[in-house]
């Protein structure tokens, strides 16, 4: 039964939004905030690179917008819910849970970016006039700190992984964006548990799809995973990673896909890749690969 809610969360009254159907159990939004979302392609927001807030953001080699991360974060959930990033970079996932009313939590593996979470939070939400549920960073490996969680804790799991080797080239947006600027170029050098080290894509392939397919004991039934990915260009191929990664978790029969949605970032730079002599694209959209927990196993390795 659709109905008008009369009630304010946060300040904001829910009947000036729209209608509001009670049978939602995934999410707190009316079908006029619904149906937007739905939409394939995503334009994709930030602050801008010179904004205050970005500072910190920019730090990182590979940041993502909290902004990009609040829309899948309140479709997803409800407040109060419990999100998971195990990637989380620099925190813009735990940003967009404090600022959502969410509580999240994170793995960081390099302790570095795991520090500059923290500061991030204190600083970015400072300003803030509401009071935020608590935000968990755990600095360790993800491959063995998963298995810490009880199962069935986790109402969302979004995050960003690695793009395997990725950040090894030094092409022209390296050397004018990040080495210009004396900005980390890759994650970590060396490091064994850093998975964008291994040298074979099928063996990242593998790993990577393997670690997310054992998610799905601490996420809850039926509930949701959210993976923000890029195709991967090496040397003269480019690997569909995207749909490679996709492909392995399905095939373990844990999670489906339910859809793709193309991140476009409209706001990048265009560098003149392969001129004058072969055709080397300006890649200018992620994928977020939404997929869904269907069975349970109920035991952990």
């Amino acid at each position: 039964m659709n109905i008008k809610i009369k009630t304010n969360v946060n300040g904001i009254d829910k009947g000036a939004r729209g209608i509001y159907d009670t049978r939602n159990r995934l999410n707190h939004l009316t079908s006029r905030e619904w149906i937007p979302e739905t939409i394939s392609v995503f334009l994709q927001r930030g602050l801008g690179g010179k904004h205050e807030n970005a500072q910190i953001e920019k730090l990182h080699p590979a940041p993502y917008s909290y902004q990009d991360i609040s829309r899948l974060i309140n479709f997803f959930t409800k407040e109060q819910d419990i999100v998971f990033d195990p990637f989380l970079g620099v925190g813009s996932t735990l940003k967009a849970c404090a600022i959502n009313n969410r509580i999240g939590y994170g793995i960081e593996l390099i302790k570095k970016y795991a520090n500059l979470s923290k500061k991030r939070l204190k600083k970015e939400l400072e300003d803030y006039p509401n009071k935020f549920p608590p935000q968990k960073i755990i600095q360790g490996d993800s491959l063995s700190e998963i298995n810490k969680f009880d199962n069935n804790f986790f109402d969302f799991i979004v995050t960003s992984p690695p793009y395997w080797n990725m950040l090894e080239k030094v092409d022209h947006k390296v050397r004018q964006e990040r080495i210009k600027n004396n900005l980390d170029t890759k994650y970590s050098e060396g490091n064994k548990k850093d998975i964008s080290n291994i040298k074979d894509y099928n063996d990242f392939i593998k790993v990577l799809g393997d670690f997310f397919n054992d998610c799905h004991t601490i996420l809850k039934d039926k509930k949701y995973m959210c993976i923000v990915v890029s195709d991967i260009r090496h040397k003269e191929r480019l690997h569909p990673f995207h749909s490679d990664l996709s492909n392995y978790i399905e095939s373990k029969k844990n999670f489906i896909l339910k859809g793709i949605t193309i991140l476009y970032q409209s706001r990048k730079k265009i560098y003149p890749y392969g001129y004058p002599y072969s055709y080397v694209p300006n890649i200018h959209h992620q994928y977020i690969l939404i997929l869904q927990n269907v069975k349970h196993n109920h035991t952990k390795k």
